[in-house]
């Protein structure tokens, strides 16, 4: 399916990485930058660009390893920081001197707010779309971020069915297992009854393939743990760098002068929620990983508690926050309230 009208694709070579990026709107209008999560794409925004008002220039990369962007590995020890420091080496190379309007979704939220912490002169405002929890994917047992091992176990490159990593290293883009990246998606990134054109979906599923496999990109590399269930993260790869052990934007309770930021989350999210179905404890709890400890040694991440804790702590220190819940949309209430969603997020724009 070809790019919406307007909507052009770009290539810019940055100190960093060859970094592909879709572009609207004229050079000298608002920035916009939409950052995009794991197993995605910049095309998982088209319909969100298509919609922008005029005098917006908005800006989608593929972020390294993910699309058409350089298959270039990620040191899992910066957390989301690899991801972060290329967006502001994006930003640079292809002219933005303003500062933009920045839109996380999932891990992509963590690294637009590890850039607004780093470079906050850089930043009018942040939008966080069902994101990555502010102390990481898994591994933490409270709202304060506690640990619940002190090697993170069950979180990291080692936390994923081997299914769905071979079906994606072999581009598959049947609907013919649960693990395939076209039924993930289905059952995991929208509501269900979401309706998606099917050539659109064709689209999505194309680009999630086109995904860095092995130790640098997903799912990363891991350790032996003493710890249940056996497993804790390395040093590398995308899996890593959202684990506990090295994902953090807690950080930006401190910023001097804040950004806004607009939170926005699908309640039946199940990446994203206290009880996600990719925590490995919430799997144990479920029954489904055996071994595991029980509640009191570690229970389920509560992520919606601690991204809530960390935006009234961000609050209580002088920034500006709005929260939107969007009742029954799933981890991209962008796509499956799209009609809502842009009401929320162009009015919050327009308000800063």
């Amino acid at each position: 399916m070809t790019l919406p009208s307007g909507i052009h694709s770009k290539t810019v070579t940055t100190p960093r990485l060859t970094h592909h990026y879709l572009d609207k709107g004229p050079a000298d209008g608002v920035p916009v930058v939409l950052v995009h999560g794991n197993l995605s794409s910049a095309r998982f925004f088209d319909r969100l660009m298509d919609r922008a008002p005029e005098g917006h220039r908005v800006i989608a990369p593929d972020m390294r390893g993910f699309g058409d962007s350089d298959k270039v590995a990620i040191d899992a020890t910066r957390g989301l920081r690899d991801w972060s420091d290329d967006l502001a080496a994006l930003l640079v190379e292809i002219g933005v001197t303003a500062p933009a309007h920045l839109v996380g979704w999932s891990t992509g939220g963590g690294a637009v707010m590890n850039l607004a912490t780093d470079h906050p002169e850089k930043v009018a405002s942040v939008t966080l779309i069902d994101p990555v929890a502010p102390f990481g994917f898994g591994g933490t047992k409270d709202a304060a971020g506690t640990p619940t091992t002190d090697d993170y176990a069950g979180t990291g490159g080692g936390a994923v069915n081997p299914e769905v990593v071979q079906r994606l290293s072999e581009k598959d883009l049947s609907e013919d297992s649960d693990m395939s990246p076209r039924n993930v998606m289905r059952a995991f990134y929208w509501a269900p009854g979401t309706e998606i054109a099917p050539e659109w979906e064709d689209v999505l599923t194309a680009e999630m393939v086109k995904v860095l496999i092995g130790d640098g990109g997903y799912p990363g590399n891991f350790e032996a743990s003493e710890n249940w269930p056996g497993m804790a993260p390395g040093d590398l790869g995308i899996l890593n760098a959202v684990s506990g052990r090295y994902c953090r934007w807690d950080d930006a309770v401190g910023i001097a002068d804040k950004p806004p930021v607009l939170w926005t989350h699908g309640t039946a999210d199940l990446i994203v929620g206290n009880g996600s179905m990719f925590d490995m404890a919430m799997l144990g709890q479920l029954g489904a990983v055996p071994g595991w400890p029980g509640a009191d040694e570690c229970p389920p991440q509560p992520m919606v508690d601690q991204i809530d804790a960390v935006l009234d702590a961000y609050a209580e220190a002088g920034g500006r926050v709005v929260k939107e819940m969007f009742e029954g949309s799933g981890h991209g209430p962008h796509i499956d309230a799209e009609d809502r969603w842009s009401e929320v997020f162009w009015g919050f724009v327009g308000s800063v």
